[in-house]
């Protein structure tokens, strides 16, 4: 099929579009976005700045892709946001482009599904398979892994990381780093379980499962402290690589501020 713009569409004649891409009404497509092939997006979708989205990406209505960064020290410089593969975005989602504090690209990987008024700031990086309820809002800088569940309403503040197959509950306040394989909540949000289900159902070995609420129990309920816990779990084997993760993830908050092991990079920024 090839490409169809709607009538009221505005499309600026230097942005690029992929085959069988679908325009819906009362659009605004910058001159420096590029849009992959079978990409669809519903009526009143912005795209501005330097954006470019992958194949296969479906916008609902009301998104806004590519405006500027809500930094009052952004001056204008042309920094980007990269849009992989097969990803929903759901009505009014909002996805900033970067500052000029780090690499310049506000990121999303492929086959992620964000819900309704989900916003994502600028200079984040997000990976894949990962799923964010409506009104989940990112703070500037944060990572997100992969194969992350975040539920409705929650607030995640910037320089954060939040580790793979995590589980966030609603209406958390993210405050920390959220260790891999973790469910956390509340306000503050805390540490409550290891996400059992999710590793359950991307096929992870009962013996992950073991070792990690082992893990979890020496760090988060015997309290012997995380040094103690590494000695302990390290020293017996065998060392499956979740745990290694775990532990690398955990080095990394530690020596970052107010456990965020990115805000390592705020003198930078």
């Amino acid at each position: 099929m090839s490409t169809q713009i709607a009538q009221t569409a505005v499309v600026d004649p230097r942005a690029k579009l992929g085959t069988n891409v679908r325009i819906g009404h009362f659009c605004v497509i910058g001159p420096d976005v590029s849009i992959g092939d079978d990409t669809l997006l519903e009526d009143h979708v912005v795209l501005s700045g330097v954006t470019s989205l992958g194949e296969e990406n479906h916008l609902f209505p009301g998104c806004v892709i590519g405006a500027e960064p809500q930094d009052t020290s952004y001056k204008g410089t042309p920094t980007e946001v990269q849009i992989g593969d097969g990803n929903v975005f759901r009505e009014y989602c909002t996805v900033n482009r970067a500052t000029e504090k780090e690499d310049g690209v506000t990121r999303v990987g492929h086959n992620n599904y964000l819900m309704a008024h989900t916003h994502i700031a600028h200079d984040c990086k997000v990976g894949d398979r990962n799923v964010m309820a409506n009104n989940v809002m990112i703070g500037g800088h944060a990572h997100i892994g992969n194969d992350i569940t975040i539920a409705g309403g929650v607030g995640i503040v910037h320089f954060a990381s939040v580790g793979n197959l995590s589980f966030i509950s609603a209406m958390a306040r993210v405050l920390h780093d959220v260790p891999p394989y973790i469910i956390v909540d509340g306000q503050p949000a805390k540490p409550r379980a290891v996400n059992t289900i999710g590793l359950k159902r991307h096929g992870f070995p009962k013996e992950d499962i073991e070792v990690l609420t082992k893990a979890y129990k020496l760090i988060y309920r015997s309290y012997v402290g995380l040094d103690a816990a590494k000695e302990q779990l390290l020293s017996t084997g065998p060392i499956r690589p979740v745990l290694r993760e775990l532990f690398n993830f955990m080095d990394t908050t530690v020596s970052g501020q107010k456990g965020r092991g990115r805000d390592r990079r705020r003198k930078a920024a």
